[in-house]
Protein backbone atom coordinates (compact mmCIF):
# COMPACT_ATOMS: atom_id res chain seq x y z
CA UNK A 1 0.00 0.00 0.00
CA UNK A 2 2.69 1.99 -0.70
CA UNK A 3 1.95 3.42 -4.07
CA UNK A 4 -1.38 4.88 -4.84
CA UNK A 5 -3.32 7.35 -7.66
CA UNK A 6 -4.46 10.03 -5.59
CA UNK A 7 -8.42 10.34 -5.51
CA UNK A 8 -9.73 12.24 -8.24
CA UNK A 9 -13.32 12.84 -6.69
CA UNK A 10 -14.09 15.37 -4.63
CA UNK A 11 -17.35 13.83 -3.46
CA UNK A 12 -16.18 11.80 -0.43
CA UNK A 13 -19.35 9.63 0.16
CA UNK A 14 -19.38 8.68 -3.72
CA UNK A 15 -16.23 7.45 -4.92
CA UNK A 16 -16.32 5.38 -8.31
CA UNK A 17 -18.16 2.03 -8.13
CA UNK A 18 -19.72 3.00 -4.35
CA UNK A 19 -23.16 1.35 -4.98
CA UNK A 20 -21.24 -2.07 -4.87
CA UNK A 21 -19.05 -1.64 -1.81
CA UNK A 22 -20.48 -2.70 1.72
CA UNK A 23 -17.62 -1.15 4.04
CA UNK A 24 -19.26 2.38 3.33
CA UNK A 25 -21.98 1.32 6.05
CA UNK A 26 -20.53 0.87 9.53
CA UNK A 27 -21.86 -2.08 9.44
CA UNK A 28 -20.20 -3.18 6.18
CA UNK A 29 -16.90 -1.57 7.61
CA UNK A 30 -16.93 -3.68 10.71
CA UNK A 31 -17.54 -7.07 9.05
CA UNK A 32 -14.82 -6.22 6.75
CA UNK A 33 -12.35 -5.18 9.72
CA UNK A 34 -13.22 -8.45 11.36
CA UNK A 35 -12.93 -10.40 8.52
CA UNK A 36 -9.56 -9.00 7.65
CA UNK A 37 -8.44 -9.09 11.37
CA UNK A 38 -9.40 -12.64 11.49
CA UNK A 39 -7.41 -13.59 7.88
CA UNK A 40 -4.35 -12.31 9.26
CA UNK A 41 -2.35 -9.12 8.54
CA UNK A 42 -1.72 -10.57 4.84
CA UNK A 43 -5.10 -9.77 4.26
CA UNK A 44 -4.61 -6.01 3.88
CA UNK A 45 -1.79 -6.56 1.61
CA UNK A 46 -3.86 -9.32 -0.96
CA UNK A 47 -7.39 -8.42 -0.15
CA UNK A 48 -9.15 -6.56 -3.05
CA UNK A 49 -12.30 -5.28 -0.79
CA UNK A 50 -9.32 -4.08 1.79
CA UNK A 51 -7.55 -1.80 -1.39
CA UNK A 52 -11.15 -0.84 -2.27
CA UNK A 53 -11.48 0.34 1.30
CA UNK A 54 -8.50 2.65 1.22
CA UNK A 55 -9.46 4.31 -2.11
CA UNK A 56 -12.57 4.92 -0.20
CA UNK A 57 -11.15 6.14 2.99
CA UNK A 58 -9.07 8.51 0.83
CA UNK A 59 -11.87 9.93 -1.17
CA UNK A 60 -13.94 9.90 1.93
CA UNK A 61 -11.51 12.30 3.79
CA UNK A 62 -10.23 14.30 0.98
CA UNK A 63 -11.71 17.33 2.02
CA UNK A 64 -10.56 17.01 5.41
CA UNK A 65 -7.01 16.23 3.86
CA UNK A 66 -7.20 19.89 1.74
CA UNK A 67 -8.62 21.90 5.09
CA UNK A 68 -5.35 20.88 7.19
CA UNK A 69 -3.29 20.85 4.20
CA UNK A 70 -2.20 17.03 4.05
CA UNK A 71 -1.93 14.77 1.30
CA UNK A 72 -5.17 12.59 0.72
CA UNK A 73 -2.87 9.28 0.73
CA UNK A 74 -1.70 10.45 4.32
CA UNK A 75 -5.46 10.68 6.25
CA UNK A 76 -6.31 7.75 4.75
CA UNK A 77 -3.05 6.23 6.08
CA UNK A 78 -4.31 7.61 9.65
CA UNK A 79 -7.37 5.74 9.30
CA UNK A 80 -5.67 2.82 8.27
CA UNK A 81 -3.92 2.63 11.38
CA UNK A 82 -7.09 3.37 13.39
CA UNK A 83 -9.03 0.73 11.46
CA UNK A 84 -6.34 -2.11 13.07
CA UNK A 85 -7.17 -1.33 16.31
CA UNK A 86 -9.80 -4.06 18.24
CA UNK A 87 -11.73 -1.06 19.56
CA UNK A 88 -12.73 0.44 15.75
CA UNK A 89 -14.01 -3.14 14.82
CA UNK A 90 -16.25 -3.38 17.67
CA UNK A 91 -17.52 0.13 18.12
CA UNK A 92 -21.23 0.44 17.48
CA UNK A 93 -20.12 3.01 15.02
CA UNK A 94 -16.77 1.97 13.39
CA UNK A 95 -16.71 4.97 10.43
CA UNK A 96 -17.69 7.59 13.49
CA UNK A 97 -14.22 5.93 15.71
CA UNK A 98 -12.31 6.62 12.08
CA UNK A 99 -13.37 9.84 11.92
CA UNK A 100 -12.88 11.37 14.82
CA UNK A 101 -9.45 9.61 15.47
CA UNK A 102 -8.25 11.43 11.94
CA UNK A 103 -9.31 14.82 12.55
CA UNK A 104 -7.13 14.59 16.19
CA UNK A 105 -4.48 13.12 14.47
CA UNK A 106 -4.44 15.70 11.40
CA UNK A 107 -4.63 18.03 13.99
CA UNK A 108 -1.93 17.07 15.99
CA UNK A 109 0.16 16.44 12.70
CA UNK A 110 -0.40 20.38 11.91
CA UNK A 111 0.63 21.34 15.32
CA UNK A 112 3.77 19.54 15.58
CA UNK A 113 4.65 20.66 12.42
CA UNK A 114 4.49 24.16 13.29
CA UNK A 115 6.05 23.81 16.57
CA UNK A 116 9.00 21.70 14.74
CA UNK A 117 8.72 18.73 17.36
CA UNK A 118 7.95 15.27 16.98
CA UNK A 119 4.29 14.18 16.49
CA UNK A 120 4.20 12.18 20.13
CA UNK A 121 5.64 15.07 21.97
CA UNK A 122 2.00 17.58 20.17
CA UNK A 123 0.09 14.58 20.97
CA UNK A 124 0.97 13.31 24.59
CA UNK A 125 2.66 17.05 26.22
CA UNK A 126 -0.68 19.13 27.52
CA UNK A 127 1.30 22.54 28.29
CA UNK A 128 2.58 22.75 24.46
CA UNK A 129 -1.10 23.94 23.79
CA UNK A 130 -0.20 26.95 25.31
CA UNK A 131 3.15 27.50 22.90
CA UNK A 132 2.82 29.46 19.19
CA UNK A 133 4.43 28.00 15.74
CA UNK A 134 7.55 28.82 15.62
CA UNK A 135 9.20 31.86 14.11
CA UNK A 136 12.84 32.94 13.58
CA UNK A 137 13.93 35.27 16.46
CA UNK A 138 15.27 38.03 13.36
CA UNK A 139 11.45 38.38 12.88
CA UNK A 140 11.21 40.13 15.93
CA UNK A 141 12.52 43.08 14.63
CA UNK A 142 9.73 45.16 17.13
CA UNK A 143 10.38 43.27 20.58
CA UNK A 144 11.16 46.22 22.47
CA UNK A 145 7.55 47.66 21.65
CA UNK A 146 6.33 45.03 23.76
CA UNK A 147 8.40 45.65 26.81
CA UNK A 148 9.39 49.04 28.23
CA UNK A 149 11.65 48.14 30.47
CA UNK A 150 13.63 46.83 26.59
CA UNK A 151 12.68 50.41 24.75
CA UNK A 152 15.53 52.61 24.91
CA UNK A 153 14.99 56.48 24.13
CA UNK A 154 17.39 57.44 21.61
CA UNK A 155 19.66 60.86 22.08
CA UNK A 156 17.22 63.96 20.33
CA UNK A 157 20.85 64.13 18.21
CA UNK A 158 20.70 60.66 16.66
CA UNK A 159 18.90 60.14 13.33
CA UNK A 160 15.90 58.05 13.33
CA UNK A 161 16.73 54.90 13.09
CA UNK A 162 15.36 53.00 9.71
CA UNK A 163 13.36 50.51 8.71
CA UNK A 164 16.63 48.15 7.68
CA UNK A 165 17.99 48.45 10.89
CA UNK A 166 17.59 45.62 13.56
CA UNK A 167 18.73 46.18 16.89
CA UNK A 168 17.21 43.42 18.59
CA UNK A 169 17.82 41.05 16.20
CA UNK A 170 21.39 41.80 16.44
CA UNK A 171 21.42 41.82 20.09
CA UNK A 172 19.79 38.21 20.12
CA UNK A 173 22.30 37.41 18.01
CA UNK A 174 24.93 38.49 19.93
CA UNK A 175 24.18 36.62 23.21
CA UNK A 176 23.97 33.47 21.02
CA UNK A 177 27.68 34.32 20.34
CA UNK A 178 28.34 35.27 23.67
CA UNK A 179 27.41 32.03 25.10
CA UNK A 180 29.17 29.96 22.36
CA UNK A 181 32.66 31.91 22.90
CA UNK A 182 32.15 30.94 27.04
CA UNK A 183 31.87 27.12 25.52
CA UNK A 184 27.78 26.66 24.43
CA UNK A 185 26.85 24.34 21.48
CA UNK A 186 25.72 26.79 18.90
CA UNK A 187 22.41 25.00 18.02
CA UNK A 188 21.45 24.47 21.73
CA UNK A 189 21.91 28.20 22.71
CA UNK A 190 20.45 29.97 19.46
CA UNK A 191 17.03 27.09 20.15
CA UNK A 192 17.06 28.66 23.60
CA UNK A 193 17.73 32.44 23.18
CA UNK A 194 15.23 32.11 19.78
CA UNK A 195 12.72 30.73 22.59
CA UNK A 196 13.38 32.91 25.55
CA UNK A 197 12.64 35.51 22.09
CA UNK A 198 9.46 34.20 21.52
CA UNK A 199 7.97 34.37 25.18
CA UNK A 200 9.12 37.80 25.63
CA UNK A 201 6.77 39.07 22.44
CA UNK A 202 4.02 37.37 24.04
CA UNK A 203 4.50 39.01 27.58
CA UNK A 204 4.27 42.08 29.26
CA UNK A 205 7.42 42.75 30.95
CA UNK A 206 10.95 41.02 31.47
CA UNK A 207 10.12 40.28 34.89
CA UNK A 208 6.77 38.04 33.75
CA UNK A 209 8.51 36.62 30.93
CA UNK A 210 11.63 34.84 33.27
CA UNK A 211 9.17 33.86 35.76
CA UNK A 212 7.15 32.56 33.30
CA UNK A 213 9.77 31.07 31.71
CA UNK A 214 11.51 29.84 34.78
CA UNK A 215 8.24 27.75 35.52
CA UNK A 216 8.04 26.19 32.31
CA UNK A 217 9.45 22.69 33.26
CA UNK A 218 8.14 21.37 29.23
CA UNK A 219 10.73 23.92 27.72
CA UNK A 220 14.12 22.41 28.63
CA UNK A 221 12.88 18.79 28.11
CA UNK A 222 12.17 19.46 24.65
CA UNK A 223 15.56 21.30 24.43
CA UNK A 224 17.54 18.39 25.97
CA UNK A 225 18.91 20.94 28.71
CA UNK A 226 19.19 20.51 32.60
CA UNK A 227 16.88 22.48 34.64
CA UNK A 228 19.62 24.49 36.55
CA UNK A 229 21.51 25.30 33.43
CA UNK A 230 17.57 26.49 31.80
CA UNK A 231 17.55 28.62 34.40
CA UNK A 232 20.94 29.63 34.57
CA UNK A 233 20.20 30.27 31.11
CA UNK A 234 17.21 32.81 32.22
CA UNK A 235 18.62 34.58 34.78
CA UNK A 236 22.19 35.73 32.44
CA UNK A 237 19.50 36.54 29.42
CA UNK A 238 16.92 38.44 31.29
CA UNK A 239 18.53 39.39 34.17
CA UNK A 240 18.29 38.28 37.99
CA UNK A 241 15.26 38.87 39.78
CA UNK A 242 16.32 39.30 43.52
CA UNK A 243 16.18 42.91 44.95
CA UNK A 244 20.16 43.17 45.70
CA UNK A 245 20.65 43.04 41.86
CA UNK A 246 18.53 45.49 41.20
CA UNK A 247 20.10 48.25 38.79
CA UNK A 248 23.56 45.79 38.62
CA UNK A 249 24.59 44.31 34.70
CA UNK A 250 23.40 41.20 36.81
CA UNK A 251 19.97 42.56 37.21
CA UNK A 252 19.54 44.02 33.92
CA UNK A 253 21.17 40.40 32.14
CA UNK A 254 22.82 40.68 28.79
CA UNK A 255 19.68 41.55 26.30
CA UNK A 256 18.85 44.23 28.35
CA UNK A 257 22.62 45.37 28.21
CA UNK A 258 23.41 45.05 24.43
CA UNK A 259 19.95 46.59 24.12
CA UNK A 260 21.05 50.03 26.11
CA UNK A 261 24.10 50.29 24.17
CA UNK A 262 26.53 48.37 25.80
CA UNK A 263 29.38 46.74 23.19
CA UNK A 264 29.81 43.06 22.88
CA UNK A 265 33.63 43.69 23.88
CA UNK A 266 32.40 45.27 26.96
CA UNK A 267 30.36 41.94 27.96
CA UNK A 268 33.06 39.17 26.45
CA UNK A 269 35.71 41.17 28.87
CA UNK A 270 32.69 40.70 31.96
CA UNK A 271 34.89 38.03 33.61
CA UNK A 272 32.19 37.05 36.39
CA UNK A 273 29.58 37.14 33.34
CA UNK A 274 31.74 34.73 31.52
CA UNK A 275 32.68 32.20 35.15
CA UNK A 276 28.06 32.02 35.02
CA UNK A 277 28.03 31.34 31.49
CA UNK A 278 30.65 28.78 31.84
CA UNK A 279 28.83 27.23 35.00
CA UNK A 280 25.36 26.91 33.46
CA UNK A 281 26.80 25.08 30.47
CA UNK A 282 25.19 21.40 30.28
CA UNK A 283 28.03 20.04 28.61
CA UNK A 284 31.43 21.42 30.79
CA UNK A 285 33.81 19.41 28.62
CA UNK A 286 33.16 22.30 25.83
CA UNK A 287 34.46 24.62 28.19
Amino acid sequence: MTEHTAPTSDDAAAPAGSASHGFESPEGLRALLIRLHEAGPAAWRSDREAAGLMRYTAARYQRLARRYGLDAWEVASMAFEVMLAPSTRNAGNPWAVVTRAVQITCGVEVRAAGLLVATSKARRTPRIAGFHDAVRFADREGLADYHPAFAIAPDDDDPEPSEDDGPVAAALSETVELFVSAGWEAALVSDCVEHVAYRLADLPSRSRALEVLRRDRTVPVLLGLPSRSWTALLRIVLGHPAPKHTGTPTGDGVLLRLLGGELPDSLRDDLSLADAIRAANPDPGRN
